[in-house]
């Protein structure tokens, strides 16, 4: 049974944060309403939509007495009886407490795991495959920190994803990705084994997080590079260290304003996450969460270059299209995810 107050209350606090946008609420609490209020927006939408189809069977329920509407009134009745449940459940998954980093823009890091050069040449195609991905959503990249090697894979890229539920769609990427693949490197045709391991954090603004300046260290360098023309002269790289936890922060773009600005994102995005981990360690300590964990050291996926397979081993999705996966394609790995852990989490409200 859907708790009927908990829906008007969503309701109320929907239209009051409307009514705060459309009056102009004060600059500083905007993008926190803005936020909350879109957060809202899909619930409202499947109250409502649950509500007509319930006014409509009981119109359809009164026209029963009706013996010209009979018939007709029956056949409504069939149909929405089949329509009701299925809202019911989209209502309910609407209703699961929220992430509040959902809908946060994303930091991307990637590095090469295990493997060599061949590890390094498959974070680079990772990289490729979440830019591709991010351009089909409408979604904009800025690289951080990008360091490549001389055959052009990656020891190491940053990247900083903004758009909508971005963070949502991308958070079950954490862990071990592995490829199996005959290397380029590889002059017997034999199939090696390789692993880029991926994190995905969720940005913090200096609300969520205050970091004082006497905790962290800001130095600056020459950036470094596989070589070329994008390898800086001048010592405009900034590197901060975190003093109480050790986390060290680098971005090596041309300017070092911007350079400060994107380490202090990447540094208050890695805190944020060990504090919402701390939390869900806690909350978590008595389950084992199947989907969703973000745990880096876990193996979630493997690449399967000669059988065109990726296998997400969490949900034992395996899916034929390995190349348009990695051209950017990504929904169909994605949504299961995220279906999943919907179910799941489902199962638990309702044990």
């Amino acid at each position: 049974m859907l708790p009927r107050d908990t829906l008007d209350q969503i309701t109320r606090r929907f239209e009051y944060l409307e009514a705060q946008l459309a009056a102009g609420a004060d600059p500083a609490a905007l993008a926190e309403i803005g936020r909350e209020y879109q957060g809202l927006k899909p619930v409202v939408a499947a109250i409502a939509a649950w509500r007509v189809a319930l006014a409509q069977k009981a119109e359809a329920e009164a026209l029963l007495a009706d013996p010209e509407m009979k018939a007709l009134a029956q056949e409504e009745l069939a149909a929405l009886d089949e329509t009701i449940p299925a809202l019911e459940a989209e209502l309910k998954i609407a209703l699961l407490p929220r992430d509040i980093a959902d809908g946060r823009p994303a930091i991307l890091e990637i590095r090469p795991g295990t493997g060599g050069e061949e590890a390094a040449l498959f974070a680079a195609d990772l990289l490729r495959m979440y830019q591709r991905y991010a351009d089909l959503k409408g979604w904009r990249c800025e690289v951080i920190s990008e360091t490549a090697t001389e055959l052009g894979g990656l020891r190491e890229a940053v990247m900083r994803v903004v758009g909508e539920g971005v963070f949502a769609r991308l958070k079950f990427e954490s862990g071990v990705h592995r490829v199996q693949r005959v290397p380029v490197t590889e002059s017997g045709g034999r199939i090696h084994t390789s692993a880029a391991t991926v994190a995905v954090l969720p940005e913090a603004s200096e609300v969520d997080l205050q970091i004082p300046d006497s905790d962290i260290r800001i130095d600056t360098m020459r950036a470094s590079g596989a070589g070329g023309q994008h390898v800086n002269t001048t010592d405009s790289a900034v590197r901060i260290t975190h003093l109480p936890s050790g986390i060290v922060v680098t971005s090596a773009e041309k300017s070092q304003h911007q350079n400060r600005r994107l380490a202090m994102e990447v540094l208050r995005a890695r805190l944020f996450d060990l504090e919402r981990r701390k939390q869900a360690d806690a909350r978590a300590a008595d389950r084992k969460a199947q989907v969703g964990s973000g745990d880096r050291s876990e193996r979630i996926r493997t690449y399967n270059f000669p059988q065109g397979r990726l296998t997400d081993h969490r949900i034992n999705l395996t899916l034929y299209a390995l190349p348009q996966i990695l051209g950017g394609d990504l929904d169909g790995v994605v949504e299961p995810l995220i279906a999943q852990d919907q179910a799941e989490r489902l199962a638990e409200l309702e044990a």
